[in-house]
C-alpha cells in the first residue's frame, strides 16, 4: 500500500476542514494528543487530523475524501480499549475519526423492544434512556460512562451481563455502516427475525474498524429488572465453581446475570488502594460475586439464590457467604470487583490476558497455568479474575513488587506464548472480549487456523480493497 504524499495530505486536510468546519476537523497537536495514545499508554501514534463528523452524510463525504487522497482511516470511540485497536501508527498519514458528535438516540420502541442509536452514544446514556422507558439495555462495562457504542460493537464488547444476555453481537439487530468508498450500508432493521441472505452486520461487529465505519445501530431492549439478589461467597477450592454455577442457574430459573471470580490477592489490592472491605472473614483463595435478577414481580429471586447457596454450603461447595440485604450492601460488594480492576495501574506494569476456556475447564486451566508461570516467572504476581460464568478470565501478571517495569514488560512475548499455547491446548480463545488490535495481532497469526486467516484476508480485500481502514490492526 503506497503512502500519500505531503501534498496529498495537505489537500485532504484543506478539503476535510471545508467539509466539517473548524469544530469538525482538528489539526492542532493539543487537540489531537488524547486521540494518539491508547488508554493503557502502550501505543502512541501520529495523525494528520481528528475528524468529528456530526451526521452519516458527513461521514460518507469524509470517507470519500479519504479515498480520493489515499488517507487511512482509524475509527475511534471513547478510546477505552485495551488492545491498541483505536491508536494510529507512527506514519502520520491517517485521520482519526471519532463520532462523539453523533450521539443521538434516533428511536426507542417499547412495543418492539428496540432502540436505534448513533455510534457516538455513550453506553451509560443508552442504559439511562432504556431505563427511563421502563426497559433494560444490558451491556455493562467498567468504562460505560465514557465508552461509545460504536466502539463496543467494533470490539464485540462483553462485560458483566454476558452470562444472561451475551456479548454486543447478541444484542444487535442491525447496523448502518459507511464503507471504504463512502457508500452507506443501511441495515438498521428492527426486525427480530430476518433471514434474507447473508447477515452482513456480523462482518462489522468485532472487526475493530478494519472493514468500515459503524455510524448507527439497532439494538435489543429487555424488560427492566424488578428485583436483584447479590451474594459474595468463599470457595473451598476453584474446582467446585462449575458445579456451583450450574446449581445457581437451575435454582434461579436461569436468572443468573453475573458469576464473577475474585482472587484473594485482588481483594487485598482493592482493600489496600480503595479501602474496599471484604465482609467475609473467611480468607479463601477464591471468592465469587454472584448476582441474579428478574423482571418478574412474583418470583423471589433472593429467596431462591439464598436456598441454593445454603444447599451449596451443606454440600461443601462454598465455605462462607452472605447475601446483600440492601442496595448499599450490594454496591459495596461490587466495589470489591471494581477495586480489583482499578488497583492494577497503581501496582506498576502488567501483562494482561483476556482469555476464554470452556467453563468446565477453568479450574484445570488456572491450576496448570499457575504452575507453569511459577516455574518460569516466579517473581511475577498473578491476578486472575473475571467472568467465570462464561469462561472469560482476565489472567493478568503484575510486575514484581519494587521491580523495573520496562524489564518486566520485556518478558511479554515469552509470557504471552506460554499462556496462549496453554489456552489453545484447552481449545480456548486468546481474546474473549477485548479484541485483537495491535496487542494480540502476532499471536492471532501464530495460532489462528490458516484457513480462517485466509478467509479473513479475502473478506478484508473485498470490502476494503485498498486496505485503508485501520491498517495494522487484527490482520
Amino acid at each position: 500500500m503506497s503512502r500519500p504524499s505531503a501534498d496529498a495530505i495537505a489537500a485532504f486536510q484543506q478539503a476535510a476542514s471545508a467539509l466539517l468546519g473548524s469544530k469538525g476537523f482538528l489539526t492542532d497537536p493539543a487537540d489531537l494528543a488524547a486521540a494518539l495514545t491508547d488508554w493503557r499508554g502502550l501505543y502512541h501514534g501520529r495523525a494528520c487530523g481528528l475528524a468529528l463528523p456530526d451526521s452519516t452524510d458527513a461521514c460518507a463525504a469524509l470517507i470519500k475524501l479519504t479515498a480520493q487522497h489515499g488517507i487511512n482511516v482509524v475509527p475511534q470511540g471513547g478510546n477505552t480499549g485495551l488492545s491498541g485497536a483505536a491508536t494510529p501508527d507512527a506514519s502520520g498519514d491517517a485521520v482519526v475519526v471519532n463520532l462523539r458528535r453523533m450521539n443521538r438516540i434516533r428511536t426507542l420502541d417499547t412495543a418492539n423492544d428496540t432502540i436505534i442509536v448513533e455510534a457516538g452514544c455513550i453506553l451509560a446514556n443508552i442504559q439511562d434512556a432504556a431505563a427511563e422507558a421502563g426497559r433494560l439495555f444490558p451491556l455493562s462495562l467498567t468504562a460505560e460512562g465514557s465508552c461509545q457504542i460504536g466502539g463496543n460493537l467494533s470490539t464485540n464488547a462483553g462485560g458483566l451481563n454476558v452470562l444472561k444476555f451475551g456479548n454486543a453481537r447478541a444484542l444487535t439487530l442491525g447496523l448502518e455502516v459507511v464503507l471504504a468508498d463512502g457508500s452507506v450500508l443501511d441495515g438498521l432493521t428492527t426486525l427480530h427475525k430476518d433471514n434474507t441472505g447473508y447477515d452482513l452486520k456480523q462482518l462489522f461487529i468485532g472487526a475493530e474498524g478494519t472493514l468500515g465505519l459503524i455510524t448507527a445501530a439497532s439494538m435489543k431492549l429487555f424488560p427492566a429488572f424488578k428485583s436483584r439478589a447479590t451474594a459474595l461467597v468463599a470457595l473451598p477450592g476453584l474446582d467446585v465453581a462449575p458445579a456451583l454455577l450450574a446449581r445457581c442457574r437451575a435454582a434461579t430459573a436461569d436468572q443468573l446475570i453475573s458469576f464473577e471470580l475474585l482472587p484473594r490477592f485482588g481483594l487485598d489490592l482493592a482493600r489496600q488502594h480503595f479501602q474496599a472491605r471484604n465482609p467475609l472473614e473467611h480468607t479463601a483463595d477464591w471468592s465469587l460475586l454472584i448476582e441474579a435478577a428478574t423482571p418478574a414481580t412474583d418470583f423471589d429471586v433472593a429467596l431462591t439464590l439464598e436456598r441454593a447457596l445454603g444447599e451449596a454450603l451443606d454440600d461443601g461447595e462454598i465455605s462462607d457467604g452472605l447475601l446483600a440485604e440492601s442496595e448499599a450492601q450490594r454496591t459495596n460488594l461490587w466495589r470489591l470487583r471494581e477495586g480489583i480492576v482499578n488497583a492494577q495501574p497503581r501496582e506498576g506494569a502488567s501483562i494482561k490476558h483476556d482469555i476464554a476456556v470452556p467453563v468446565a475447564s477453568v479450574p484445570a486451566f488456572v491450576a496448570e497455568a499457575t504452575r507453569a508461570l511459577a516455574a518460569t516467572h516466579p517473581d511475577a504476581r498473578l491476578l486472575c479474575f473475571g467472568h467465570l460464568g462464561d469462561g472469560n478470565l482476565h489472567f493478568n501478571l503484575l510486575q514484581p513488587a519494587g521491580g523495573d517495569p520496562a524489564e518486566f514488560l520485556g518478558q511479554t512475548a515469552a509470557i504471552n506464548r506460554l499462556i496462549h499455547d496453554l489456552v489453545t491446548a484447552y481449545r480456548g480463545s486468546i481474546s474473549a472480549e477485548h479484541g485483537i488490535g495491535q496487542l494480540r495481532r502476532d499471536e492471532l497469526h501464530r495460532l489462528k487456523s490458516p484457513i480462517a486467516l485466509g478467509l479473513m484476508r479475502r473478506m478484508k480485500a473485498a470490502i476494503d480493497p485498498d486496505g485503508r481502514f485501520n491498517p495494522g490492526k487484527v490482520l
